[in-house]
């Protein structure tokens, strides 16, 4: 089975073609991708229709450019899968529509994947792939999650942000301290030349009893240190930076610790945008080792939205037959508010 992965919920357009058998783990043919960070760094952020109307000039190039890299002819796809939610609305009507009418066209199923699902699984790809039972901690720019993972499909929803994810807590304090667009990676890039100890900030909801998160306190308390710093706040703003990753970072380790002993499980899948910070890998990695974690992450070049994690989630699904080959229903929406607990398979619908 040849899934073609097409991925357009916000400001990367993703194309990737991955091979399944009934059995295994999915393999990766040939990926392409194209990032809008510079269309949208004079804006500050992204922009909804320009993001929209990129991703229609760069879906067809790029998967071209997939085809060609895994050497496959059109013809020969068995499946088209599109990111169907969550995200911007007019960005998934572009990959949705295009899937579609390329599925209709080649007479193969089309296949909606729920965006956090395909982060979810993405490390199926790497080199090191986890086993089920885990703890996913999805971290990224919209989303901060801890679930409980039994098996494709198979999702219980441990803890998630009640306020701003964690991404957001790093762009939003990097526009505090004057970093431009992306400022998460601006931010932990300053933050290796200043010391995380120089400012006292919060770390909401550490000792919270529970699962959840929270980021907008630190975020205003990123805000109100800037003022006090003043004039001074150029000559400090490393530390800051320093400051408010530590804190980000903290928080998130002690949550997926917690979420290990809760459900008395010891592998931790992470897996989004932040799960790329240095920071959070090396404490992960020091809990891991002083705990006896089995610690898994997607490759790194996979660790922002991309098609691969698309069609893997397709093929993983086909796997345990919640869609087959002979599908053929070509309409479409898009749902840009989309729990991932809505794609959960009833225990009988799954595969053993």
């Amino acid at each position: 089975m040849k899934i073609l992965g097409i991925e357009s919920s916000c400001d990367e357009t993703g194309v990737a073609l991955v091979e399944a058998a009934p059995q295994g783990v999915p393999r990766l043919l040939g990926a392409a991708l194209h990032s809008q960070v510079a269309m949208h760094r004079d804006y500050g952020g992204v922009v909804p229709e320009l993001a929209s109307r990129d991703h229609i000039r760069r879906v067809l190039p790029l998967t071209e450019a997939a085809m060609a890299q895994a050497g496959v002819a059109l013809h020969a796809i068995d499946a088209v899968a599109y990111t169907r939610g969550p995200g911007l609305a007019g960005a998934l009507l572009v990959g949705a529509g295009v899937a579609c009418a390329l599925a209709a066209a080649l007479g193969v199923p089309a296949v909606g994947v729920h965006h956090l699902e395909g982060h979810l699984l993405s490390p199926f790809l790497s080199a090191d792939p986890p086993a089920f039972p885990f703890v996913a901690l999805l971290v990224s720019g919209g989303h901060t999650q801890l679930m409980r993972v039994d098996g494709v499909g198979r999702y219980h929803l441990l803890g998630e942000t009640i306020d701003d994810a964690a991404g957001e807590a790093f762009d939003k304090s990097a526009k505090v301290l004057g970093l431009g667009y992306p400022g998460g990676p601006a931010l932990s890039r300053l933050a290796e030349q200043g010391d995380p100890a120089a400012f006292a900030l919060p770390r909401p909801l550490l000792h919270s009893g529970d699962l959840d998160f929270s980021f907008a306190g630190l975020k205003t308390a990123v805000l109100t240190q800037a003022r006090k710093l003043g004039p001074a706040l150029e000559a400090r703003k490393a530390d800051l930076a320093a400051a408010t990753e530590a804190a980000i970072v903290d928080v998130l380790v002690h949550k997926a610790r917690a979420a290990l002993k809760a459900t008395g499980l010891n592998r931790l899948v992470v897996a989004g945008g932040v799960g790329a910070n240095r920071r959070l890998r090396a404490q992960l990695g020091e809990a891991a080792t002083r705990h006896g974690w089995r610690l898994h992450y997607p490759e790194v070049a996979l660790c922002t939205d991309n098609g691969a994690m698309i069609a893997l989630a397709a093929a993983m699904r086909w796997q345990v037959g919640a869609w087959s080959a002979a599908d053929r229903a070509w309409a479409f929406d898009v749902l840009p508010r989309w729990p991932l607990e809505a794609v959960a398979l009833a225990p009988d619908a799954v595969a053993e």
